[in-house]
């Protein structure tokens, strides 16, 4: 027995088989006939779905590919702007560190300035370990308001910029000389003061001649230097300097680690005194003095008796052992 009509909504057929019914019941064709007409409906039916399904991998993969482009382009994007960011970080820190420096040098000469060299003595009488002798010197370009008034600011300025050169020739790292020691790095440690006065720290000295050897070797290359390179005037008035130099016994850490600020103050004041000293009476060396820490005050060394920290087996704390610097002793403070 045949099934019903399907009855749809719109009386037309809704799949292959009310398609088989609706041909039987509306074609008069023999039986052979509809099976040969639905089997070419089958192969065109076939036909359209499999080229549907072809361009449905087609558009599957054109998308694919559009939306891999498209990440490619944002990663590409963003690696570019990630690489931007960068350079904007590098080139603040750059900036920052240069910003730093600069607050820390004279323009002029480039050399440290006066603050900068405060904080660093300030931190080596407050952490140095080592018991030697160290030295403050102080620099002056002897009657320096002639030369800027009779030849120029010009000349005045070329005479800095000389003296300063040629303090940190003398004053050199590679003989232990004006070293400062930041993150390991050790940097010349010589500044100026302003206007025509210049300063310079030696850190360790087995013996406080070896500081006199220095502002001497500096004193004298001011006076040998041919200043008519600078100015030919120079010639009838060559530039020299007065240099006063206080060498510290550094003694005990503990002994300077809480007024490393009074301490640095005094020896640059010292320093100041002996400069001063020294241009008063047209010296032709320079002038020093030795000291030491007693009771958080700075004291005058008048003879070659220092004392210095030796290890006491009784004791957790190092004692005070009185020590004469001889010629011999000076030559082993060195090893």
């Amino acid at each position: 027995m045949r099934a019903e009509d399907p009855i749809t909504p719109e009386g037309q057929p809704q799949t292959r088989r009310d398609l088989e019914f609706w041909v039987r019941d509306h074609l008069d064709l023999r039986p052979e006939k509809v099976t040969a007409l639905m089997a070419v409906i089958d192969t065109v039916f076939n036909r359209h779905e499999r080229l549907w399904q072809e361009s449905k991998q087609e558009a599957i993969q054109a998308l694919s590919a559009g939306f891999a482009e498209k990440m490619n382009r944002l990663k590409y994007e963003l690696s570019a702007k990630e690489v931007t960011v960068s350079s904007i970080s590098h080139y603040f820190e750059q900036l920052v560190a240069d910003l730093t420096e600069k607050t820390h040098r004279d323009p002029k000469t480039k050399l440290m300035n006066f603050g900068r060299f405060t904080e660093q003595l300030e931190s080596f009488l407050a952490l140095e370990q080592r018991g030697r002798w160290c030295a403050v010197g102080l620099v002056d370009i002897h009657g320096f308001k002639w030369y800027n008034d009779a030849l120029g600011h010009a000349v005045g300025d070329r005479i800095i910029e000389r003296v300063a050169q040629l303090l940190r020739e003398q004053a050199r790292s590679d003989d232990l000389i004006a070293q400062e020691r930041l993150g390991g790095t050790p940097k010349d440690l010589h500044a100026r003061l302003g206007g025509d006065e210049f300063c310079f720290m030696i850190p360790d000295l087995a013996e406080y001649q070896q500081a006199y050897t220095v502002g001497e070797r500096f004193r004298e290359a001011v006076e040998r230097y041919d200043w008519t390179q600078e100015d030919q005037r120079l010639a009838a008035q060559p530039v020299r300097v007065d240099v006063g130099v206080v060498c510290l016994w550094l003694g005990r850490v503990t002994d300077r680690r809480t007024m490393a600020r009074k301490l640095a103050a005094a020896l640059i004041q010292r320093a100041d005194k002996l400069m001063y000293d020294a241009k008063g009476e047209r010296a032709n060396h320079i002038y020093l003095e030795r000291v030491r820490v007693v009771a958080g005050e700075l004291a005058e060394v008048t003879t070659d008796v220092v004392a210095e920290p030796v290890a006491d087996p009784g004791k957790d704390d190092a004692v005070d052992k009185v020590v004469r610097m001889t010629p011999d002793r000076r030559r082993n403070a060195r090893s």
